[in-house]
């Protein structure tokens, strides 16, 4: 019985020998996205501005029939995202502008809960009088990107990235990272009419 034991032993031991285990190293999806091909959103807007040609369907309404405020959507079916932009004309009153920063930065802060880290990069280009911030939102929030610019005198624009998705950072990242260049040239070719 020992004996039979002893040659099971042996064989197993014979048999059980081979190559070391080697862990497989961490993987990321790899996507790939054309290179941007921006061209003029050709749209009765009171400033204009270059939008990627990926972005498919271009919306804009009329926000409030007694003001000048529109909004504006640049979809990104692909990408299941969408860019929102709001446009506002400030009225004649240093006012209307100071509440429509606090409205735009306290949205941005509103993601503090979830959110990572809120780097926020201004902007500012004197030659075309647009001033602003940009601000990436990381962490599993409902919109990794939000910006706005204003001339402060006549016009206030602010905008946000959404996804169609579940706020998965990890998951979300690659296209998340396309279109805020997106939102970034955006702010850069902008022009008030």
């Amino acid at each position: 019985m020992v004996k039979n034991l002893l040659l099971f032993v042996l064989v197993l031991v014979c048999f059980s020998c081979g190559e070391d285990y080697v862990p497989k190293p961490k993987a990321q999806l790899r996507l790939d996205y054309p290179e941007a091909k921006y061209t003029d959103a050709n749209l009765n807007l009171p400033f204009t501005f270059e939008a990627n040609a990926l972005a498919e369907n271009i919306k804009m309404k009329k926000v409030d029939a007694l003001t000048e405020s529109y909004g504006i959507n640049l979809e990104y079916p692909s990408m299941k995202g969408t860019i929102f932009l709001t446009y506002k004309a400030i009225e004649n009153n240093d006012k209307n502008l100071w509440d429509f920063l606090r409205d735009a930065q306290n949205f941005t802060q509103k993601h503090t809960i979830k959110a990572d880290e809120i780097p926020v990069t201004p902007y500012e280009n004197k030659k075309r009088k647009v001033y602003g911030a940009f601000a990436e939102v990381k962490g599993d929030v409902a919109s990794p990107a939000q910006f706005y610019v204003t001339d402060s005198v006549s016009h206030f624009l602010t905008g946000s990235l959404y996804f169609y998705a579940k706020p998965n950072y990890d998951s979300i990242l690659p296209a998340s990272n396309y279109l805020q260049k997106d939102i970034r040239h955006l702010m850069e070719t902008l022009k008030w009419k």
